[in-house]
């Protein structure tokens, strides 16, 4: 049986601006392994996944990019959070939060 799982909706986002927040600027290879490091292989990203979502939060300034070059020496784009992205991030942290914490209670069965 796999035990990697797919992304729930919605937490792709939390979890690309906590690794900008931690590790900014990085190229979107280096966002998606680093997820995937994280995870310790119970997650899978792949191109179709990763760049829709930069491009999404590009366009929501929460993150900027430019270009530079890679470690191989290949042209890349870089990933950065912006001060909104920040605010966006300790939103979307206390969220979930507060999901997790329901969803556990549930779980436990109390009321």
């Amino acid at each position: 049986m796999d035990n990697r799982s797919e992304v729930p909706y919605g937490t792709l986002d939390l979890m690309v601006l906590k690794t900008l927040d931690t590790l900014s600027p990085l190229h979107g290879y280096g966002i998606a392994r680093r997820i995937e490091q994280v995870a310790q292989g119970s997650l899978e990203l792949n191109q179709g996944t990763i760049y829709p979502a930069l491009l999404r939060l590009e366009q929501r300034a929460w993150i900027a990019s430019k270009w530079g070059v890679s470690d191989n020496n290949r042209r890349a784009r870089f990933y950065s959070i912006t001060a909104a992205g920040r605010r966006q991030l300790a939103a979307e942290a206390k969220n979930w939060s507060r999901t997790v914490a329901m969803v556990n209670r549930l779980l436990e069965g109390e009321s």
